[in-house]
């Protein structure tokens, strides 16, 4: 039994741990990391061929990103993850890779007029959609026996439609051990779905820590700021500019903006159009509809009960194409905008803050988490000028945040969330920059519960509670875009599953370990010359 802590240790992103049990080789997570990346992360011990399964927390791209790319390598087992969950990656998977293939067809027009290198993207449609076959639906609460001595269950984590805390049963040798990983746990209170679920024991916890250094500020009423910003915005004739992750977050928006219409609180701006301008969100919402009765919380399921839907606003408008898109920003009228993404990495919102940025009547809202090197973040720390699409955009419009709005449990929340959970012998602490990381783990090691907070490439036995290997910190000379590594992930994905058929060519006839040989050196002499 043995853990490998991978990715998202010190770094908010890019979650992945590697379990080994039971003669099993085991994903929990595999995420793409998004905005800067700090330190290096060591690879997957072995080939995608080899990987058995991945227990999948949740839907985020930074928890399930990389999944078409396992799947690129060769990987052809299990993704065991929520009803929800699987729903919604059948949408957010065939996002990113759209997204994949449109930046890498972008780049590629630039890149043929300037005489520059050929972009490749990091996987395609096509291996986004073979993920997709591979995913097994579950509900929470219903144990699963997985394969001799691997036992899991999900637990509603109260962070996305769908997310999830799991907890894993090992029996080994005679020897029991109980694994509990957070997932993302979601802040009290949420509109729309349910708080986190309590697990009640466990032997070793991964757990989570965005905010395990700070605690949210809680406004007296999440509306009532929300108005006032609009308000303020409308009253200079300007529109309210909102980056949203289009799964979640954006579904919040539109439950609070219907209470707000329907209490009349915008006055005489009461008809201002609110666009979407995300087919995600749109599909997103869909499945909202469709899981209410498993994830929605008692205040969201009175509005079903009634007839209602809860986040059926009046005034909205959808944008599907890419002319509809581009349409809302000839409406001079104000007017609210919704677009992915949330931390403004891609999509539409790109083109929303080109347009708005520069008028000092707009706001620009941020309603969510944004990682180090992002261009949320940059925003939010005072840039006077942005870079969009090659050029520089002055930044005069306002930019505020809506405090309190966020789907991550705050310190508090993170250690109401450990003391429930009895007969710990170590927590780790990971998926949080290392500030956060370091102070929640000293902050339980002074309550009494052991933690630790690897970097990537530690190894613990899980059977002797040993260490096998504590890794130090491994910095990047320079912090990257994980865009500029995107193509050398795919290329050494690709080695992976060269060197896993070498490996078990072992037995093949001469003739066949000849064939392959030759086309190997010949592959080696094109690339040489």
């Amino acid at each position: 039994m043995k853990l490998l802590f991978i990715g998202a240790t010190h770094e908010v992103t890019g979650s992945c741990t590697y379990l080994e049990a039971c003669g099993k080789r085991i994903l929990i997570d595999y995420g793409m990391e998004q905005g800067r990346d700090v330190y290096e992360n060591i690879r997957v011990p072995c080939a995608p061929s080899e990987i058995d399964y991945v227990f999948l927390t949740h839907a985020h791209i930074d928890h399930s990103g990389l999944l078409p790319l396992l799947y690129a390598g060769g990987f052809r087992g299990e993704i065991h993850a929520t009803q929800a969950t699987v729903s919604l990656c059948q949408i957010m998977l065939r996002d990113s890779a759209h997204i994949q293939e449109f930046e890498a067809e972008w780049r590629n027009r630039k890149a043929k007029r300037s005489g520059g290198d050929i972009y490749t993207p990091l996987y395609t449609m096509q291996e986004a959609l073979g993920s997709l076959e591979h995913f097994v639906p579950h509900p929470y609460g219903e144990k699963i026996s997985i394969a001799d001595g691997i036992t899991i269950r999900f637990l509603d984590a109260g962070h996305l439609l769908g997310s999830s805390s799991i907890e894993i049963w090992l029996e080994e040798n005679g020897i029991s051990k109980k694994l509990l990983f957070s997932g993302d746990i979601g802040n009290f209170h949420q509109p729309l779905i349910r708080d986190p679920q309590y697990a009640d024991t466990a032997d070793y916890v991964i757990m989570e820590s965005t905010y395990g250094n700070r605690l949210h500020e809680k406004p007296k009423n999440y509306i009532q700021d929300f108005v006032q910003i609009l308000l303020e915005t409308f009253q200079r004739g300007g529109s309210v500019i909102i980056p949203s992750f289009a799964v979640g977050r954006t579904q919040e928006l539109l439950y609070f903006l219907k209470q707000i219409k329907d209490q009349n609180l915008l006055g005489k701006y009461q008809d201002v159009p609110i666009y979407v301008d995300s087919p995600l969100a749109i599909e997103a919402t869909e499945i909202f509809q469709r899981n209410k009765e498993s994830c929605f919380d008692e205040e969201a399921l009175a509005y079903v009960q009634r007839g209602e839907n809860p986040i059926g606003v009046s005034g909205l408008r959808t944008a599907v194409t890419s002319e509809a898109s581009m349409a809302i920003n000839a409406d001079t009228r104000s007017k609210i905008v919704i677009s992915a993404s949330g931390m403004c990495e891609a999509g539409r919102i790109k083109h929303h803050l080109k347009h708005n940025l520069w008028k000092p009547e707009n706001t620009i809202l941020f309603v969510g988490y944004q990682a180090v090197g992002t261009l949320g973040r940059r925003l939010l720390e005072g840039a006077n000028y942005v870079t969009l699409f090659g050029e520089s955009v002055k930044v005069a419009a306002q930019i505020r945040q809506l405090q309190g709005m966020s789907g991550h449990a705050d310190q508090k929340g993170l250690e109401l969330w450990i003391q429930h959970v009895q007969q710990v012998k170590k927590v780790f602490v990971i998926h949080g920059e290392t500030t956060a990381a370091d102070t929640f783990t000293e902050l339980l090691n002074e309550q009494g519960i052991s933690a630790y907070a690897p970097y990537s490439g530690t190894e613990f036995d899980v059977a002797s509670g040993q260490f096998l290997h504590e890794a130090e910190p491994v910095y990047l000379e320079k912090p990257k875009s994980v865009k500029a590594s995107a193509t050398y992930d795919r290329l050494q994905i690709a080695l992976d599953r060269v060197t896993a058929y070498i490996q078990n060519a072992r037995g093949y006839s001469n003739k066949e370990l000849a064939k392959m040989a030759d086309q190997l050196t010949q592959l080696c002499n094109k690339w040489e010359q």
